[in-house]
């Protein structure tokens, strides 16, 4: 048996919660964390004759389980520079801690201005969690750390250091050498193995981890909580991939609970499906029968003559439990269950909804929801969703936990121009989870760009697995509901599930890879970008500018969120030169000066594309020019009635032109220079599509309303190329 075997078996076989400094400090030696050396003491004498050992100078500390937050109660003495003081201080900390006290721990003094933390804590969802950050007196006051679930790999460890906003403690600081940085790795990967190897520990914390004179780190306090070891709990069992297949695919859709009246759910989805012209076979079904929608209406789903590869279903909830023998009859393996009254509403729904959900797996049936806002594949022109929305087919996949949401999205989407893959809301999910979903995408060869709305999860650990392995392919774009106290309950009323600590769940999203953004337009913006150009391979951006200003305002932008305005060089400045007059600026931002010449904007992006030192492109105004002139192009009208109207229609038309043109050069010179360049509009006119097909590129041009836009998702898609090469983000 191990020695930290030896003591958390000790501590459990005699009830003991909690590990006082000294058990401690002996179970992380074992997995690498450095500690300093010390002895117990259990008297005076035995006190004296440690320190004599040990060297002066040395501190005195009380140590037993009971005992945290010593400092604060008068149970640390530090610089003790004689046998005098150590005698003094043991006597101190007997009086002090009481029958508390186990022994009296002898340590050298380690000299030391930085303080750090580290430590671990087990989520309710995700399991053990590390913890790295500022230390000391100012943890909690500044609550300065960086988190990642266990297991912990050195590149996971290497980016917590640098994520924490004190991380420039960790280089040289007021005469004193730089922190070992491999030592401060190894102390957090150690943590994560003894997460994994003792489920028993509940909480481990290193406060200080202090940073001597010479950078060395060292544990000079610690503290463990043990506790029964977690539960698990019932987790949903994962669905294959395969069997999610049938509900966006269907080759014919049985609508249960299909309805004359219009507004209810039977009339609306039917009536989406069928307009939208989905080629498959729909069938009706109710009671009375007769005939909906022009077509027959059957009484049951028994009485349908055909094969049924989908069934759709909106009747009440006490009612859909009766469903499933039919559909075992029919061999119907999926369900899009919209009906509400399950687990959103209470003990009594939850109830059926696990029984309905228990039915349906042993009988092989995929449920979507209950409570969903429905699915659609606008490859298959498969549109049942309970609004009219029909976006173009495109390679991006989106799942959203709220059906309202979602089809708000959905809406933008089609608005913005971005093509879809599929689009599901899953309500719920009673049986197919988020999970799945990340699973299914994972293996789509046409999903390249994944969005999601996420409320709550079911699996923490397989939530974090699943994104991982598909952010390791594809990009994944995540907007986070009920982060707020507010938001939080929400969310739990909502979906019938609770969240997770926010700040473990960021932390899941950056380990996995993941660009989780603020708000509904941020998840657009970037899925209009990864969507539609090549990644930016650094952060050396060059902006092109109609006006200067706008460029200066770009090139701060740039500076906030990590990116590089690089100096032009001396050659690339030579072969502007002879595009643009005498007086611009030669620098980055490059302003056109205000000039008009149609085709110079495009020879100048492909200077800049060819050169070596340019990641990426920001072209600010270039396009929108038209609606500036159409506006001034109707004043001259109603004004000069001596102009040529055929004239003025045909400045326009030229302007007009170019931008059509200027969209396929951007098509053109991406797929040559593999390099992105993001658009902002000069002005956003109504219809304005974020994405523009390119014809014969497989990239698409961009468009933003501002510059801010273009910088972030410009910081972003660098962000996740860093990702990709960082290491191994697949498993």
């Amino acid at each position: 048996m191990s020695i930290a075997q030896e003591i958390v078996s000790s501590a459990l076989a005699s009830g003991t919660q909690t590990l006082d400094e000294g058990q401690s400090k002996r179970l992380l030696a074992e997995y690498g964390i450095p500690v300093n050396p010390e002895k117990e003491a259990a008297s005076e004498d035995e006190a004296a004759a440690a320190a004599r050992e040990i060297g002066y100078p040395v501190v005195v500390k009380a140590c037993g389980p009971e005992l945290v937050h010593k400092s604060e109660h008068g149970l640390v003495h530090v610089h003790l520079p004689g046998e005098r003081e150590v005698r003094s201080a043991y006597r101190a900390a007997v009086n002090a801690a009481g029958p508390a006290m186990r022994c009296a721990l002898i340590q050298p003094m380690i000299s030391g201005r930085r303080e750090f933390m580290a430590g671990m804590f087990r989520d309710p969802q995700f399991g053990p969690v590390v913890m790295f950050g500022l230390g000391g007196i100012y943890t909690e006051a500044l609550a300065d750390i960086a988190l990642r679930l266990a297991p912990l790999d050195p590149e996971d460890a290497r980016a917590m250091l640098h994520e924490i906003s004190s991380s420039t403690l960790l280089g040289p600081f007021r005469g004193e050498q730089p922190v070992r940085e491999e030592a401060l790795i190894s102390a957090l990967t150690g943590i994560s193995r003894l997460a994994i190897d003792f489920p028993h520990i509940q909480e481990i914390d290193i406060n200080p981890l202090l940073a001597a004179k010479t950078g060395e780190p060292t544990a000079v306090d610690a503290l463990t909580v043990l506790g029964p070891e977690p539960e698990t709990e019932s987790r949903p069992s994962p669905i294959k991939p395969s069997a999610i297949a049938p509900l966006f695919s269907p080759s014919s859709v049985a609508f249960v609970g299909a309805s004359g009246t219009l507004g209810k759910w039977g009339h609306m989805l039917p009536a989406n499906v069928i307009s939208g012209g989905f080629q498959g076979k729909i069938f009706l079904v109710n009671p009375k029968g007769g005939e909906l929608f022009g077509r027959p209406a059957y009484p049951s789903l028994s009485e349908i003559p055909e094969p049924v590869d989908l069934v759709v279903v909106t009747i009440p909830a006490a009612k859909v439990q009766d469903l499933i023998p039919e559909m075992v009859h029919k061999q119907v393996k999926a369900m899009v269950l919209v009906s509400s009254g399950f687990s959103e509403t209470g003990p009594q729904g939850s109830a059926m909804e696990k029984e309905l959900v228990r039915k349906a797996r042993d009988a092989g049936i995929a449920i979507l929801g209950p409570n969903t806002m429905g699915l659609c594949n606008p490859h298959a022109k498969f549109h049942c969703t309970g609004t009219v929305v029909h976006p173009i087919p495109g390679a991006t996949a989106m799942v959203s936990q709220s059906g309202n949401m979602g089809v708000q999205l959905l809406s933008y989407a089609v608005q913005q121009g971005i093509g879809m893959r599929a689009f599901c809301g899953s309500g719920n999910e009673g049986l197919l989870t988020m999970e799945d979903f990340l699973q299914a995408f994972a293996q789509d060869p046409m999903t390249k760009t994944v969005m999601l709305y996420v409320e709550s999860i079911k699996d923490g650990r397989r939530f974090a697995k699943n994104m991982k392995r598909l952010a390791g392919k594809k990009p994944v774009i995540l907007l986070k509901g009920g982060e707020s106290q507010a938001g939080n309950k929400a969310a739990a009323s909502h979906t019938g599930a609770l969240s997770s600590d926010i700040r473990v769940f960021d932390a899941v999203c950056r380990q996995s890879g993941v660009r989780k953004v603020d708000g509904p337009m941020d998840l657009l913006h970037l899925a209009a970008a990864f969507s539609s150009l090549p990644l930016p391979r650094g952060n050396r951006v060059v902006i092109i500018t109609l006006g200067g200003g706008w460029g200066v305002i770009t090139a701060d932008l740039c500076a906030r969120y990590g990116l590089h305005i690089p100096e032009l060089s001396t050659g690339l400045c030579r072969d502007i030169d002879q595009l643009l007059p005498e007086y611009w600026s030669r620098s980055n931002p490059i302003d056109l000066v205000g000039e008009w010449d149609m085709h110079m904007p495009i020879h100048i992006l492909e200077s800049v594309l060819q050169w070596e030192e340019c990641d990426a492109v920001i072209n600010l105004g270039i396009m929108g020019r038209k609606n500036f002139l159409k506006r001034y192009l109707d004043a001259v009208s109603a004004v000069d009635p001596a102009m040529s109207r055929d004239l003025l229609d045909r400045a326009y038309t030229e302007v007009a032109d170019f931008e059509t043109s200027y969209t396929q050069a951007l098509g053109r010179l991406m797929s040559e220079y593999d390099k992105p360049v993001f658009g902002v509009r000069l002005e956003q006119e109504e219809g304005d599509k974020a994405v523009i097909d390119v014809p014969d590129s497989p990239y698409k041009a961009v468009f933003y309303e501002t510059p801010e836009n273009a910088v972030k998702v410009c910081a972003e898609m660098y962000s996740y190329y860093k990702y990709l090469h960082s290491g191994t983000p697949t498993e």
